[in-house]
């Protein structure tokens, strides 16, 4: 038997996504095109919001946060996803594995209030317009934004010292594509109904509280949206919630599925398939979401592009 932190084992084996060799290059291929995908609209998503002033409203403060996340859990997992189905090498260190597991943790559960936050910001404009500057002040914003990377830091601090305290003597194996909490706990040969209860009482803590507020927030805005007269009022009030409540569903679905369960019912297939999507494709999909669904997105990416042309056509004729 030897303990999580004993020096002389520090190498797990991922397993990966297949034991099949020909699905190793297109999987390979697959996720790849879709990192790229996902590293070229986060980044060009947070950089549309930084050069458009048209943009500097907290609607998109919060989502070049978002997209700030997505960028960044995608790169703790896709890379190292694509080095295992690219190369022979299965094998991921202690520390590797460690941090993995702590930067994981602390962005999915930092982007959990980042997405109540925007539904706040969405209650607050369409029920209470007046007082909408009053209460999203800079200053409001700032203060829910490091309150979520705060909560998540504690999430993963805490989640990490439940971990810290199981032993191994089975295989090193680890039967997914990263070091998630429930495959390694899978692995352990001591009792880890306390560690797991512990965990899952910090885990729903973020979910419900996240999930409690965006779902309190939305039934104030449906009733608002329902008293609105005009169809084109209550269109452009529902319009600038759907893409936020489309990525309030694709993401809290799949966590809730992959988490709020116990690890002794963790399937290899299943909640693979689930913990793909919300690690590879979810950061992927959501600037798609945010941009392709607003005009105001679409506008500024045009104005900047104008921009742009403008300040070289200056440049030249000065030349």
């Amino acid at each position: 038997m030897y303990a999580w932190n004993y020096p002389n084992e520090t190498d797990f084996i991922l397993m990966g996504l297949t034991d099949s060799k020909e699905m190793e290059l297109p999987l390979a291929v697959l996720f790849l095109l879709i990192y790229l995908v996902t590293v070229l609209g986060n980044i060009g998503m947070m950089l549309i919001i930084r050069l458009d002033a048209q943009l500097h409203t907290p609607m998109y403060f919060f989502l070049s946060h978002l997209s700030f996340l997505d960028l960044s859990y995608s790169t703790a997992i896709t890379p190292k996803t694509l080095e295992n189905l690219l190369t022979s090498t299965k094998i991921i260190s202690l520390a590797s594995c460690l941090t993995q597991m702590y930067v994981f943790v602390l962005l999915a559960a930092a982007e959990c209030f980042l997405l109540a936050s925007m539904a706040y910001d969405r209650y607050v404009a369409i029920c209470n317009p007046l007082q909408y500057p009053v209460v999203m002040s800079t200053r409001v914003c700032s203060a829910l934004v490091t309150a979520s990377y705060m909560i998540g830091t504690i999430d993963s601090t805490v989640n990490m010292l439940f971990m810290s305290t199981i032993h191994f003597c089975r295989s090193k194996v680890i039967r997914h594509f990263f070091c998630d909490t429930s495959p390694i706990l899978a692995m352990s040969c001591n009792d880890t109904h306390n560690i797991e209860l512990m965990i899952v009482i910090f885990s729903s803590f973020t979910l419900m509280v996240s999930l409690i507020t965006i779902s309190a927030s939305y039934v104030s805005i449906l009733c608002t949206i329902l008293k609105i007269n005009s169809t084109s009022g209550k269109h452009k009030a529902f319009s600038t919630c759907a893409s936020h409540l489309l990525g309030v569903t694709i993401f809290y679905g799949t966590l809730i599925f992959t988490y709020m369960k116990p690890s002794k019912s963790y399937s290899l297939g299943k909640d693979q398939v689930a913990s793909v999507f919300y690690t590879i494709v979810i950061p992927m999909l959501n600037p798609l979401i945010y941009s392709l669904r607003n005009k105001e997105v679409k506008n500024a990416v045009i104005r900047v592009i104008k921009k742009r042309e403008n300040s070289r056509q200056i440049i030249s004729h000065w030349r």
